[in-house]
C-alpha cells in the first residue's frame, strides 16, 4: 500500500474536525440521543475518544479490541488529542501500514456527522473533501452482506443533500 501525503492530509483534517466537536461537548450534552442507535453523546464520545489509538494499534501491527466498551474519560478532549496524535505519529512511523487511512477517515467523517447532529451543529460547517473521500471508501468495502450489526442498510438521501448527508444515509443513518 502507497499511502499518499494527500491521504494523510485528509486523515488529519478529519482527525481535527472531530476535535472540534469533540470540545464543543459539555458534560449537560452527555445523555442527548444520537443518529447511532441505542447510543447517547456519552456512548458515542467514548467509541470517538478510543477510536484513534485502536487505529494506531492497527497501523503499528499490532490488534486491538475492537469489541471493548470504551468508558469515557473524565477530559475526553485531551485524551482524543492525545489518541489522535498517537494515530498521526503511527502513520508517521509506519507509512506503508496495509490497509491505508481511508477506513479511518470514513469513521471520523461519519462520526463526526452523528456527533454534530445530536449537538444541533451545520453539517455544512464540515470539511466536505472529508466526507467526499470516506464515501468513496464506504461505497467501495461496505457491501449489503458486510454490514453487520453497526450499518443499517443504506438510506435514500434527499436530492439536494450534501456530502455528509450522503455518507449518513449511506452508513444507514436516518437523516
Amino acid at each position: 500500500m502507497d499511502t499518499t501525503r494527500d491521504d494523510l492530509a485528509t486523515l488529519d483534517r478529519g482527525l481535527t474536525q472531530l476535535s472540534t466537536l469533540v470540545e464543543a461537548v459539555q458534560p449537560s450534552d452527555l445523555e442527548r440521543q444520537t443518529p447511532c442507535t441505542d447510543w447517547t453523546v456519552r456512548e458515542l464520545l467514548g467509541h470517538v475518544v478510543q477510536g484513534p489509538a485502536n487505529f494506531a494499534a492497527s497501523v503499528r501491527g499490532e490488534s486491538p479490541d475492537w469489541s471493548a466498551a470504551a468508558e469515557l474519560p473524565q477530559d475526553w478532549s485531551a485524551t482524543f488529542r492525545s489518541n489522535a496524535d498517537d494515530l498521526r505519529a503511527a502513520w508517521d512511523q509506519n507509512p506503508d501500514a496495509p490497509g491505508g487511512p481511508g477506513f479511518q477517515v470514513a469513521e471520523l467523517a461519519v462520526h463526526s456527522w452523528d456527533l454534530a447532529t445530536a449537538l444541533g451543529k451545520d453539517a455544512a460547517e464540515l470539511d466536505p473533501e472529508v466526507a467526499e473521500v470516506a464515501y468513496a471508501t464506504m461505497s467501495q468495502a461496505l457491501t449489503p452482506e458486510r454490514r453487520g450489526a453497526a450499518f443499517k442498510p443504506e438510506q435514500e438521501p434527499a436530492g439536494d443533500a450534501g456530502p455528509y448527508e450522503r455518507l449518513a444515509a449511506f452508513a444507514g443513518r436516518s437523516i
